[in-house]
């Protein structure tokens, strides 16, 4: 056998090769998927009023039930008021109420899209009728029904559109579709709790108190989990308007939480403190949606992470 044949055998078998992997670079720098067409204000809004709704029709329950009339009250109108906003901005981004309409004319269990819509569609009704129940002081049991129909609604409201964003290809949400769904409930307990906080009176708020302080943890403990899972792509959670809005969300949800636990016994520490959570929630909203926008327009973060699944693979 010849000198170059067993040359080129060794090359095969050991060698690296001279010319370096080539960097991924996608036609004339445009994405590799397609980025969602949600318009930020209404969407990331539609997944901040959802939450706050359905978690605080679990609130409102639980008030109801522990004697807790007046914040009761206050949280079966703010859920109601939250879902009637969340429908108003999710027909404005869908452009013409009839679409909405349109989606009730299917109904299919492996679509999120379609499942919220059916989901909104029997939640509202109840959370307009606990509400209605206790301001008019009318027909009890039939309130008292509602209340606990919203009540078992409200935590698939509280975070379905996490699996409506994670069903998606955008790497940023795809890639945490097991973290998602905790991180908007945790969220979403978050501004319930701000919202019972700034709306109840201070000796009725003491589960708010403490329901505050544990999605506080929640949140942390989550979206650390999620930033790991992601790897390389949790840069879209840092960095950018994203990262300034996750990062303003840790400060105002631990902020809130604190001050809930230590003067939320006070009017004035109570409203701040709710305030805090409710705009901690927001910011969470608005961040996981942003990292996703930015996820989705850069090939980096599809095309990476895939190659290292690969690697992985073959290793």
């Amino acid at each position: 056998m010849s000198t170059t044949g067993r040359a080129g055998r060794r090359r095969r078998r050991g060698e690296q090769p001279v010319v370096p992997r080539a960097d991924f670079e996608s036609y004339y720098g445009r994405p590799v998927i397609k980025a969602p067409s949600w318009a930020a204000p209404d969407i990331a809004g539609y997944f901040f009023l959802g939450g706050l709704a359905g978690a605080g029709s679990v609130l409102a329950a639980g008030a109801h039930l522990t004697g807790r009339t007046t914040t009761a009250t206050a949280l079966k109108v703010s859920s109601l008021a939250a879902v009637s906003l969340s429908a108003a901005v999710l027909i404005h981004d869908l452009g013409k109420p009839s679409r909405f309409a349109n989606m009730l004319r299917v109904f299919k269990p492996t679509s999120p899209m379609s499942m919220g819509s059916w989901l909104l569609g029997a939640y509202g009704p109840a959370a307009g009728a606990a509400a209605a129940s206790a301001v008019t002081d009318r027909s009890p049991r039939l309130g008292g029904a509602a209340t606990g129909a919203a009540a078992l609604l409200g935590p698939v409201v509280a975070t379905y559109t996490a699996v409506l964003a994670a069903d998606t290809a955008v790497p940023a949400w795809h890639g945490v579709h097991r973290e998602l769904p905790y991180l908007f409930a945790a969220s979403a307990t978050a501004a319930a709790s701000g919202m019972a906080l700034v709306v109840g009176p201070t000796d009725e708020n003491a589960p708010a108190r403490c329901a505050a302080g544990l999605a506080a943890l929640a949140d942390a403990a989550v979206t650390k989990a999620a930033e790991r899972r992601l790897g390389m792509v949790a840069e879209t959670w840092r960095e950018g308007r994203a990262g300034a809005l996750l990062r303003a969300a840790q400060v105002l949800t631990a902020g809130g939480a604190v001050t809930g636990a230590l003067f939320g016994g006070r009017r004035g520490g109570a409203v701040a403190s709710g305030l805090a959570l409710l705009a901690g929630s927001a910011c969470t909203r608005f961040g996981v949606f942003a990292a996703g926008i930015a996820s989705a327009k850069d090939p980096r973060y599809t095309v990476v992470p895939q190659r290292e699944r690969l690697d992985e693979a073959s290793a």
